[in-house]
């Protein structure tokens, strides 16, 4: 616990410490935790940061006996500070850059709700809705290209700034909460009867066939610099199977690229499937390798939703007008966490009324447990307006999907179509039980929809890491922790392209996927598919 707060307590110092300019400098912070308080004067923190530097550079870090910093030493110990040089290196190192996305975050919607709930941990005066917060961090990005969290704490100009850590454990206590419902989740499938399924791998990913054939286009552009850019991926000739009624439009999540997806373009377009992968400028990769690199600020809402919306619609038009030598006539919309979303939207869903009281709830105090819901209430700031149908339109498939906060019960009478979700048990940016089992009870029942739970999945397993000829080693946005990963990748892209061609061959069959619980496979996964009546009795439960 001890560590936790201190993590956390270091975040907290960072957003409180956005307030005006160097007019008065805060003399000290009172960390106030039951009925103990804690001061650490700032000065002593940043004279404790130059000896500690100094000394490291003598190579003398035991050998600091200052009295003062002594003293400090003994507080910061008590807060879970006990990496003098680790901590030194985060108050010294650089915690902001002009256009990062920490300043594009703050502006918006999302992210002035979450200053709004930081003044409640965090009192600096009467501020309580984080409005001098707000316009310190824009004055000090304006005077300087970066700031570390001594050059914030500097520029406070309150006498004394107070953290109230009573608060932050009920934060804390609200996220084993809602991790408490996901580990339930997984023990009331495991409840479920269960069966062994062999997945045939060879029919996924065939090695005797050619690779199918891809070609790479660009489509001109009513909204954007440039042209829209797309992929193709057609069968090969030599395949045996025969073409298929439906084509996918498949649309990559944020800071994806049809790269990370090759994997599942290559097995649908080896069974018979064509398939149109969209590069979403201003979200995709590159976008976020200019982000973090500080030279691009965090995409807007108008790049994450409209202009999404419309290289999708441009998509579509091509093909109406027979410019993308596309077969099949109906189409799936198919896409990853954002690109899911994104499906729904263009499909004709309605986001219900009280959309920003629900958001105002669900960030009522900090304890975020679903990071979807930021994105979710960006739609507060960037209204999209109802789509028309798509009279070709087959069925949708979401992996990792979300949208719970904006159909919190329905998403309207024009979505009629089939719907597959797929979501993993590991995934706390879209956790299953809302994002995906909960949302699917939001779409109109259809006795073809399932939601697919794989034990272990995480929100990055779908994604695969390519590197291109011409790219540096590392360069990719989403090479991220094993940790963070999960399960096997590869043995849950295996699982999901399996599950994924057995719906979108029920869409010809009519006959639905058997729904069943608890389902152990040869790739050492254990998923579960359920239906509409399904998720019903396990909430029910």
């Amino acid at each position: 616990m001890r560590r936790t707060i201190a993590s956390f307590l270091v975040a907290t110092l960072t957003a409180s410490n956005f307030i005006f300019g160097k007019f008065h400098a805060a003399e000290r912070i009172e960390f106030h935790f039951e009925d103990m308080t804690i001061p650490i004067e700032i000065d002593q923190l940043i004279f404790w940061n130059q000896k500690l530097n100094q000394d490291m550079q003598n190579y003398q870090i035991d050998q600091i006996e200052d009295k003062e910093v002594i003293e400090l030493g003994f507080w910061l110990n008590i807060l879970g500070f006990e990496s003098r040089s680790a901590l030194s290196g985060f108050l010294s190192n650089p915690l902001f850059k002009d256009r990062s996305m920490e300043r594009q975050l703050l502006r918006s919607w999302s992210g002035r709700k979450l200053l709004d709930e930081i003044s409640d941990l965090v009192v600096i005066d009467q501020d309580k809705k984080g409005i001098m917060i707000f316009n310190t961090l824009e004055k000090l990005l304006d005077d300087q290209k970066q700031v570390s969290l001594l050059d914030l704490m500097q520029a406070l100009p309150a006498d004394v700034i107070q953290i109230n850590l009573d608060e932050l454990v009920k934060v804390l206590t609200n996220w084993r909460k809602e991790l408490e419902k996901q580990e339930k989740l997984i023990t009331d499938l495991r409840k479920l009867p269960s069966r062994e399924i062999l997945l045939e791998t060879n029919a996924i990913f065939n090695k005797e066939l050619n690779d199918p054939s891809i070609k790479k286009i660009k489509i001109k552009s009513l909204y954007r610099a440039d042209d829209i850019e797309i992929e193709i991926w057609s069968p090969p000739s030599q395949s045996k199977k025969a073409i298929r009624n439906e084509w996918i439009l498949f649309m990559p999540g944020l800071g994806s690229d049809p790269k990370h997806f090759h994997w599942l373009s290559k097995s649908l377009s080896q069974n018979g499937w064509e398939i149109v992968l969209i590069n979403h400028q201003g979200s995709n990769t590159k976008a976020m390798n200019l982000l973090v690199q500080g030279k691009d600020p965090f995409p807007s809402g108008i790049e994450l939703f409209p202009y999404r919306l419309e290289d999708l619609k441009a998509v579509l038009e091509e093909k109406e007008r027979g410019l993308l030598n596309i077969k099949a006539k109906n189409v799936v919309l198919m896409g990853h966490s954002l690109g899911a979303l994104n499906a729904f939207l263009a499909s004709g869903a309605i986001v219900e009324k009280g959309l920003m009281e629900r958001c105002n709830k669900a960030l009522n105090d900090f304890s975020i447990t679903n990071i979807s819901r930021l994105l979710q209430c960006q739609l507060n700031d960037v209204p999209v307006t109802s789509e028309k149908e798509i009279p070709s339109l087959s069925a949708i498939v979401g992996i990792n999907s979300f949208g719970k906060l904006l159909w919190p019960q329905s998403m309207g009478d024009k979505i009629n179509v089939p719907i597959l979700l797929t979501g993993g048990t590991f995934d706390l940016i879209t956790p299953p039980l809302s994002e995906q089992l909960g949302l699917l009870i939001s779409t109109n029942e259809n006795m073809l929809s399932r939601t697919l739970i794989i034990e272990g999945a995480s929100h990055f397993s779908p994604i695969s890491i390519e590197i291109e000829e011409g790219e540096a080693k590392g360069s990719d946005v989403y090479q991220i922790s094993d940790s963070l990963v999960g399960a096997n990748p590869a043995s849950v892209q295996v699982l999901l392209a399996q599950n994924i061609m057995e719906f979108l061959e029920s869409l010809g069959t009519k006959r639905a996927m058997p729904v069943f619980s608890n389902q152990n496979s040869n790739v050492n996964l254990k998923f579960h598919i359920l239906d509409h009546s399904k998720i019903y009795k396990l909430f029910k439960n």
